[in-house]
């Protein structure tokens, strides 16, 4: 059984060692159909808190040398496909209200999100974007007005639980509240309004929090499904894969991975820290010159690709998360692809550390990351 909800783990992770070397973000996707134009769009909305207890007055960015890491609730906002962008708002935790406990919530300006609700706009001019690389994002506008219904959770069981997360044991922790999530409202992207409907969404939202991110870190996720011989529609399912290379007390568990299947009403799990029933996956990431893939597969196959042309290359900021940044003291933005069928990869660290110049495509993909 994994469709079982906790909001407990939905709250504020960063207390102890976290609060000083910790991340922790809410993440939300969906479609949205344009109320112009009737075509289907892709959003996307994060709520993403580092080092809490190194906030000052104004977000800390960090420094090259390491001796300022960076300190800061981030808005994220933005969309995939034609035009694609991701869109920043930085406030000061000193001027951010996060309540840490279940019924969880957090607000800043006009932003607000909670298991229920998810308000706010972002707003950067191409001015902006250009004079401040450290927001690590492009220009555009976007507000929304959202209502949130999460209906199948993936709980990912005792590695998550109080135990796990009170020792603070794994370098990265994952909880899928909604992996599945009915949204309803609208948003307004770049002047365009689009209606969002439970019925149409493709909803879905988790959070992940820790010390540092899995590298390599591979994420598949589907609430729109089909009948391969019918063709129907499976308005009840949804999956999740998410994995890579989990670290636990210090110690890499190198190819593992999670997943959990929901079809109509039935439940199919491979989970590898479920050792009394052990579950053994193979995977695997190629790119070729026009397009990404990326195969899954032990009991269950998984087959995907989308085409490079609709991707977007994404700088992200995880100089506060890997000490051999700061001892390099190079600026450190990994580029991230995002694609309209919502692909992400990272590129290696090594090359991170080279001259921006070098950075092709020929590199094989640190992270990928599908919804």
């Amino acid at each position: 059984m994994f469709n079982i909800h906790d909001l407990t783990r939905n709250e504020f992770m960063l207390t102890g060692p976290f609060a000083r070397q910790g991340y922790d973000w809410w993440w939300h996707s969906f479609t949205g159909v344009s109320r112009e134009t009737g075509k289907e769009r892709t959003f996307f909305i994060e709520f993403f808190v580092c080092n809490p207890a190194l906030a000052e007055s104004e977000p800390v960015f960090g420094s090259r040398d390491g001796k300022r890491k960076p300190s800061y609730l981030m808005v994220k906002a933005g969309a995939w496909g034609e035009d694609a962008v991701q869109i920043h708002r930085f406030f000061s935790l000193k001027e951010a209200e996060i309540r840490g406990k279940a019924p969880f919530h957090v607000r800043a300006g006009n932003c607000f999100v909670s298991d229920t609700e998810l308000r706010g706009s972002v707003h950067v001019t191409p001015e902006e974007a250009e004079a401040h690389p450290e927001y690590m994002c492009g220009a555009g506008d976007m507000s929304w007005d959202l209502y949130l219904k999460k209906e199948i959770a993936y709980n990912v069981g005792y590695g998550a639980g109080k135990l796990f997360r009170s020792l603070q044991a794994f370098e990265m922790y994952w909880h899928a509240e909604g992996m599945k999530t009915a949204f309803s409202g609208a948003v307004v992207f770049n002047g365009e309004v689009y209606r969002v409907s439970p019925d149409t969404c493709c909803g879905y939202s988790d959070k992940n929090w820790g010390s540092n991110f899995t590298s390599p870190w591979l994420w598949l996720s589907s609430g729109s499904l089909y009948d391969a011989e019918t063709g129907a529609r499976l308005a009840n399912s949804a999956f999740d894969i998410g994995g890579g290379c989990p670290k636990v007390f210090g110690v890499s568990l190198p190819r593992k991975l999670l997943s959990a299947f929901y079809i109509e009403g039935e439940e199919f799990e491979f989970n590898f820290s479920k050792f009394w029933n052990p579950a053994f996956t193979r995977f695997s990431c190629e790119e070729t010159e026009d397009e990404m893939r990326v195969k899954s597969g032990s009991f269950y196959a998984i087959r995907w690709m989308d085409h490079k042309d609709s991707f977007l290359l994404q700088p992200v900021d995880i100089r506060d998360f890997d000490e051999k940044f700061y001892e390099d003291q190079v600026p450190v933005k990994a580029s991230m692809y995002t694609g309209f069928g919502n692909a992400l990869y990272a590129v290696p660290y090594e090359l991170l550390l080279a001259d921006t110049s070098e950075r092709n495509s020929t590199y094989a993909p640190q992270l990928v990351y599908v919804t």
